[in-house]
């Protein structure tokens, strides 16, 4: 009696032999199921994928929201600073899109030369995470930033305790 396989797909082997007293094709299908297992993901894996998948989307989809929107700073009467899109101002009430607080900094003399040169000393500064939109209802400037500004600011590491 020969035995011979055949592969049909990478999870699924037929073997089969060939009886020839009876010429009859007798077979066997096994599916590989250690083969399977070892290849599928966990639950868990699956959502943490789909969780961090969704986290870049969303970036994505605030990037593009902010797209043709100036990126600003904004010192406010009592609030404090941030920077960030201008999505809406109405007199002293301004919106911010993706917002940092400027809670402190170093590495510029004022908050014009953080807009337009940004700092020459990040890791001193503490900005904390940004917020996806803010309303600030007391704004007494409010600064344009040049792309080199906008870079350094977006690029301080996130502070927090």
């Amino acid at each position: 009696m020969e035995s011979q396989t055949l592969s049909i797909t990478t999870s699924n082997v037929i073997h089969y032999w060939v009886n020839p007293e009876k010429n009859v094709l007798h077979n066997i299908a096994k599916i590989e199921e250690v083969m399977k297992l070892s290849k599928k993901k966990t639950i868990e894996q699956q959502i943490e994928e789909l969780d961090t998948k969704k986290n870049q989307l969303l970036e994505q989809l605030e990037k593009q929201k902010s797209k043709g929107m100036k990126y600003v700073i904004v010192r406010t009467y009592s609030a404090g600073v941030f920077a960030g899109f201008l999505f809406r101002q109405n007199g002293k009430e301004v919106v911010l899109k993706n917002a940092r607080r400027i809670w402190y900094w170093e590495g510029a003399a004022s908050l014009s030369e953080l807009a337009m040169r940004g700092t020459s000393n990040p890791s001193k500064c503490k900005f904390p995470v940004a917020v996806s939109e803010i309303t600030l209802t007391e704004a007494i400037e409010i600064i344009n930033t040049t792309k080199e500004g906008q870079k350094s600011i977006e690029g301080v590491s996130i502070w927090s305790k």
